[in-house]
């Protein structure tokens, strides 16, 4: 078993990946070189702005290239809990943008004619228990109601085996929208066309520190391979945010989570595990997403605990035990790889867009960043160039906490309330 990405080890960084030296000026800055800085990137530099994108390891080196690749709507945040907690008005804007996330996701791979095996084929939610579908039968009536959605279907568990080959589950809900996607063929083709565009690709790039003069003018970025002056700044670490703005590094922490894959499957055990290849994931506050890979492999991710440095092997024994629970058939199928990502979670559970000290931010996606990254990014980059003047990810508070400063040392305190909500929900 490889403790490396499986998408990265399936598909490494292309050798003529268009990147560029650290120039002296840009218009824009954008740290991070993910999802969200490379979608900005594209964007305002189809604008016609200079933009140059600082990534401190490789394009993709964060999240963005090792995730589960499931594209669907929604939040972290519930959308019903939304509704309480910003009014219907907000409720139903943050919902159709969500929505708009994964149209646009699909409308950039057809312009920029990136192939990275988008299956389009929705995803599922599983219910680990009879209370979670009674749930899900709810929550279809009201999303029909109050947001006229209805690109969502529910499975009784007597047909649970049309969409899954497991005994586990108690039913589900298909939601139509979206599919899978596999995220380093995405986060390469996303890099190129931000590169075609115009955008300055700066790999291996630290920023060490950015300055502003009193009297105003260009932020002035230090950074391990020289100077950068620019008019704005974007950052776009997720996950990933260090210290550099400790304003902004309080309004987001990291928790890891954890994927395995197995060896290619054969064609027919394919076909039991995922008769209709959706995207899946359970409804447990420790949830696990799982798939079949576009050559045939089950990808297992999930976590039992939010620290982001767990022992690869140990993470990888505890999901190979998750998987052969819901899929018995692949008991003896060897995992060829373990590996861990960052997600960046708010205090809110809501993705953000915000301004610091006149640096921008956008991040938080809490494991909903494939299409919404990118969204995120793109109105990001709308509101710096003045395309638009308001965005809802930026019109809602950013919610912090005191005895946060940088640290996440109440994370096993939170891992222990999930288990606890997961054994009595």
């Amino acid at each position: 078993m490889k403790t490396i990405p499986f998408w990265t080890d399936d598909f490494p960084r292309p050798v003529n990946l268009p990147v560029s030296s650290l120039p002296e000026r840009v218009d824009i800055a954008i740290v991070g070189g993910g999802y969200t800085g490379l979608s900005a990137a594209r964007t305002l530099a189809k604008g016609g702005a200079t933009v140059a994108v600082l990534e401190q390891r490789e394009i993709g080196g964060g999240a963005s290239s090792v995730n589960g690749g499931q594209v669907a709507p929604g939040l972290k945040l519930n959308i019903q809990r939304a509704f309480k907690k910003y009014g219907p008005e907000m409720g139903r804007e943050l919902w159709q943008a969500s929505v708009a996330a994964v149209r646009y996701l699909e409308q950039v791979l057809v312009e920029e004619g990136i192939d990275c095996d988008y299956s389009g084929r929705g995803g599922i939610a599983l219910a680990c228990k009879p209370a979670h579908y009674r749930h899900m039968a709810a929550e279809i009536e009201w999303m029909a109601r109050e947001l006229d959605f209805h690109e969502m279907e529910l499975v009784p568990a007597e047909g649970i085996r049309e969409e899954i080959g497991s005994a586990v589950f108690s039913g589900g809900l298909v939601e139509k929208m979206g599919g899978g996607l596999h995220p380093a063929k995405y986060i390469y083709g996303l890099a190129c066309a931000a590169a075609r565009a115009g955008a300055k690709l700066v790999e291996h790039t630290e920023v060490q520190a950015i300055h502003r003069p009193a009297q105003g003018g260009d932020f002035e970025l230090t950074t391990n391979k020289g100077r950068l002056r620019a008019a704005e700044i974007l950052l776009a670490t997720n996950g990933y945010t260090g210290p550099l703005i400790p304003e902004i590094q309080r309004r987001v922490f990291p928790v890891g989570s954890y994927m395995i894959t197995t060896e290619p499957l054969a064609p027919e055990l394919q076909q039991e595990l995922s008769p209709k290849n959706r995207v899946m994931y359970s409804t447990k506050w420790f949830l696990n997403y799982f798939r079949l890979t576009p050559d045939g492999r089950m990808s297992m991710g999930g976590r039992n605990n939010l620290s982001p440095d767990l022992d690869l092997t140990e993470s990888a024994h505890n999901l190979y035990e998750t998987m052969i629970h819901i899929f018995p058939q692949l008991r003896g199928c060897a995992a060829t790889h373990s590996w861990t990502g960052r997600l960046g979670i708010t205090f809110d559970l809501m993705p953000h867009i915000g301004r610091v000290g006149g640096i921008y931010y956008a991040f938080g996606y809490g494991g909903h960043g494939v299409a919404l990254s990118g969204y995120l990014g793109k109105e990001a980059a709308e509101l710096i160039s003045g395309r638009i003047s308001r965005s809802p990810f930026a019109d809602i508070p950013h919610q912090t906490h005191f005895f946060y400063q940088g640290t996440p040392w109440f994370l096993p305190l939170a891992a222990a309330y999930y288990r606890f909500l997961d054994a009595v929900s």
